[in-house]
């Protein structure tokens, strides 16, 4: 390690030492790159997603706080209709004439779990694949989810609500238009070859079924976006970041952490998403025209050229800009055009002045 890096992880431990935070000198720190060592990018990425407060003296009852409300998400959310844990004082629901697995009503609960596992199908696909070409998220996590795995309860995991569902339904991919696509029931059947993914044993689980996990609870939480193709590759990258905290104080809540930074995330990223607002002022198309613009102004050259072969922005642009870049490089690459994106007050300006140093 360079004397300059050591000094560089030295500026970071005093701005970090600070009882409240001083976010201008933390944000300039962060912009060229932050050091892994130590949990430094884990914790300063909590903060600039406005995750922590800048005063220390709260953060000790503020994540007891988060994790409680999280714990209590887990509990409210992944739990079959019509099973309960004796012993939280909750009764077990037999079906009833009222409610049904056939009940036709939107308000039953049945009708509410068959219509959640058509997205978690959706998120379970995605998530399989992510980042096949590390295999850090087919690995177990030191850290299983206890309140979901323990066979003292009646819990059942997503991975046990996918085996089942998979068996007698078909394959449902939702896009961003709301477009539903079935395929055959053949193929659902074959869905995940045997030998594709190691089988855990039970009492543990992969860390991509922790990111399934929070991408299914996002889903609840937010009916109206629910989950969206893509939302798996920006979750991503902030569980691995969390997941990877040298300090196991942290890495140990990474579930939790992650949820409510991507939470935060996606409240700022979230019209990209929904294709209702695509030709509003915060929707994809005026982002995706605005790299154009740029770029007329940075590289006219380039810019009539582009014209002139007709390579419209919306071609590439949608990806690089919906999935800020992290199908465009490898994840340490992407981990670091974060550092400087997240340290931006203003970063989705940041992302296109990016993607236009790209086109250039």
């Amino acid at each position: 390690m360079s004397t300059a890096y050591r000094n560089r992880i030295q500026e970071f431990k005093v701005a970090l030492a600070e009882e409240k935070i001083n976010l201008k000198t933390l944000r300039e720190l962060c912009f060229n790159g932050i050091p892994f060592e130590g949990g430094i990018r884990a914790l300063c990425w909590k903060i600039l997603l406005n995750y922590l407060p800048v005063d220390q003296t709260q953060w000790e009852s503020f994540l007891k706080k988060q994790r409680e409300v999280y714990s209590q998400f887990l509990k409210e959310m992944i739990i079959q209709p019509g099973i309960a844990k004796a012993n939280l004082g909750l009764s077990r629901e037999d079906v009833t004439m009222e409610d049904h697995p056939l009940n036709p009503n939107p308000d039953s609960r049945w009708n509410t779990y068959f219509k959640d596992n058509e997205i978690l199908l959706q998120i379970d696909k995605d998530v399989r694949r992510l980042y096949p070409d590390m295999a850090f998220f087919q690995r177990p996590t030191e850290y299983p989810c206890q309140l979901i795995l323990d066979p003292q309860n009646d819990y059942e995991t997503l991975r046990r609500r996918v085996e089942q569902t998979t068996l007698k339904s078909q394959t449902v991919n939702c896009n961003r238009s709301g477009v539903t696509n079935v395929s055959s029931p053949g193929k659902a059947l074959n869905l995940y070859p045997s030998n594709e993914y190691e089988v855990l044993p039970n009492g543990s689980e992969a860390h991509w079924e922790v990111v399934e996990r929070i991408l299914f609870i996002y889903a609840k939480l937010n009916p109206g976006i629910a989950y969206v193709q893509g939302m798996n590759e920006i979750v991503g990258p902030i569980y691995y970041t969390f997941a990877t905290d040298p300090n196991s104080e942290w890495k140990e809540h990474a579930e939790a952490d992650t949820f409510f930074c991507f939470t935060n995330l996606m409240s700022e990223n979230r019209d990209n998403f929904i294709k209702s607002l695509d030709d509003s002022q915060c929707g994809i198309t005026y982002k995706m025209e605005s790299v154009y613009s740029m770029l007329k102004d940075k590289d006219m050259e380039l810019y009539l050229k582009l014209e002139e072969q007709n390579i419209k922005p919306q071609y590439f642009t949608f990806r690089w800009l919906t999935l800020l870049l992290s199908q465009e490089f490898l994840l340490p690459d992407v981990i670091r055009i974060w550092d400087t994106l997240f340290s931006d007050q203003d970063r989705f300006h940041f992302l296109i002045l990016v993607c236009c140093a790209m086109l250039m």
